[in-house]
């Protein structure tokens, strides 16, 4: 985590909380919650997905520059969208590229698959698509009656 955190103070991102390990909690693996603003989607803290309390927020000024913002990414394991506009937020939802993806929401329902597209993930977990990853399927092909 404090990786990707330097990588954003070395940017030209603007620094917005966080960004350090808390001062009570110097032993273990904690650090505060840390948002970056103004970040360049070039930035490593941008196309890197970042497994902890460490988000960029990059402006844009249309839904379609969202959308190519959000799907120029290697990675693809999970987003969210955020609007009012119920059309609205589903036409981007259905086009931004990942796995899985929020509306107004970043929680997971444990009864859907969840697994990412492009270079994230190594296929489903959760819901049915999850089970059949713990089945192989078998094909017996027959023809007629077993000869004696």
């Amino acid at each position: 985590m404090l990786g990707y955190i330097e990588s954003g103070k070395k940017s030209s991102t603007k620094l917005v909380a966080g960004g350090s390990v808390p001062a009570d909690l110097k032993r273990g693996w904690f650090v505060a919650p840390t948002v970056f603003a103004d970040v360049n989607n070039a930035d490593r803290i941008a196309q890197e997905e970042i497994f902890g309390p460490v988000r960029a927020v990059i402006p844009d000024d249309s839904d379609e520059e969202a959308i190519a913002l959000a799907n120029d990414s290697e990675f693809g394991l999970a987003g969210t969208v955020w609007f009012t506009d119920d059309d609205r937020v589903t036409e981007v939802a259905r086009a931004v590229r990942t796995g899985t993806i929020g509306i107004n929401d970043c929680r997971l329902d444990f009864r859907a698959p969840f697994g990412g597209v492009k270079a994230s993930g190594i296929g489903r977990e959760l819901g049915p698509e999850g089970l059949d990853a713990f089945f192989s399927l078998k094909s017996i092909d027959r023809v007629g009656p077993a000869q004696s």
